[in-house]
């Protein structure tokens, strides 16, 4: 216990070292254990969701997930686009290494998509940095050369994205062991699993101030690709005492139990979604965000099959619609 305590209060105090700590872990990893630290490279990469198009007159869709993500919160918005004739694909990437290195990760395999229209992006959460990167750093540099070859992105719609920062990434390896420890009964836990896809890193760019978001804000977005924004607002404030005893009593700690509740009571009306605040996702220079009202999760997903359409789909594809009839039917190089 005074060792987790100690590594918090120092994680805490020197997050650019915490980082390069955790860099050097990782590539140690895989060397010592290259079997055992290998992704499955099927599971990677950009993966279609919908059946070709015979025809196609608007741009493609690709899919980014955020932090954590479980694989489902694309299940609402999937049927609807495919009713709406848009030819959707999805990148996986190892979401827990830095965002830059995820970005790096599209731009990989963004060079080998087949030739045709340009490519409209959809970020969840986190999933939303990583499209601003890979298109303001790599794609669409402004002033610059691209750095990758391949379709042009001719749109980006971010939803619940943090991005000036959210300070639930300081929970992340509480989601990290919720989600490994619920496939001991399918026989796949392993003490490398948690490890595969990156050392935590990215809750380390995703924290307010971070140098990742310093650097990202600076950084110019290309004026021919159109950005919006759409965040959810909680009415009803959740109530996450419960959840915050259950972290304590796994950490064996009253003070976590004190020090979480106080964090939580001092968010105040800027809840947002319950994950990302109404402040952070503002994009720099870019419109307000559209509100709909619903939490990080719910925005996109039903809680339970008979409820209605989650609330950001509808404005997903009024973008959408809007979007086709100007963007341009063929790649840039």
């Amino acid at each position: 216990m005074l060792a987790f305590v100690a590594w918090t209060w120092w994680a805490e105090s020197h997050p650019r070292d915490e980082r390069r700590l955790r860099l050097v872990v990782s590539e140690r990893l895989h060397e010592w254990f290259p079997e055992q630290m290998a992704l499955d490279d099927d599971q990677l990469g950009i993966h279609p969701r919908t059946p070709p198009a015979a025809t196609l007159s608007g741009p493609r869709i690709l899919l980014i997930h955020g932090l954590d993500e479980p694989g489902t919160i694309w299940d609402d918005l999937l049927p609807a686009l495919e009713s709406a004739g848009e030819q959707v694909m999805e990148f996986i990437y190892p979401n827990d290494q830095g965002i830059e290195q995820s970005a790096d990760a599209l731009a990989e395999h963004w060079s080998a998509l087949p030739a045709g229209p340009p490519v409209i992006l959809i970020g969840h959460s986190m999933g939303g940095l990583v499209a601003r990167d890979f298109v303001s750093r790599l794609r669409h540099p402004v002033g610059m050369p691209a750095h990758v070859s391949g379709p042009a992105v001719s749109g980006l719609i971010l939803l619940g994205t943090p991005n000036q920062g959210s300070e639930w990434a300081r929970l992340r390896v509480w989601l990290e062991l919720r989600d490994q420890f619920t496939t001991l009964h399918k026989e796949r836990f392993s003490l490398f699993a948690a490890l595969r896809d990156g050392m935590g890193e990215a809750k380390i760019d995703l924290r307010p101030g971070s140098d990742f978001l310093e650097t990202l804000n600076r950084r110019p977005w290309p004026s021919e690709v159109p950005i919006r924004t759409i965040a959810g607002r909680l009415l009803t404030p959740l109530d996450p005492s419960e959840d915050f005893a259950a972290i304590a009593a796994a950490a064996h700690s009253d003070l976590l139990a004190h020090r979480l509740a106080d964090w939580w009571s001092s968010l105040g009306e800027d809840l947002g979604d319950g994950v990302v605040s109404l402040e952070s996702v503002q994009v720099p220079g870019g419109p307000p965000p559209l509100l709909v009202e619903a939490s990080h999760r719910g925005m996109l997903m039903r809680l339970l099959p008979d409820d209605p359409q989650p609330p950001a789909i509808a404005p997903i594809l009024e973008i959408l619609e809007q979007w086709r009839a100007t963007a341009p039917s063929s790649s840039h190089p």
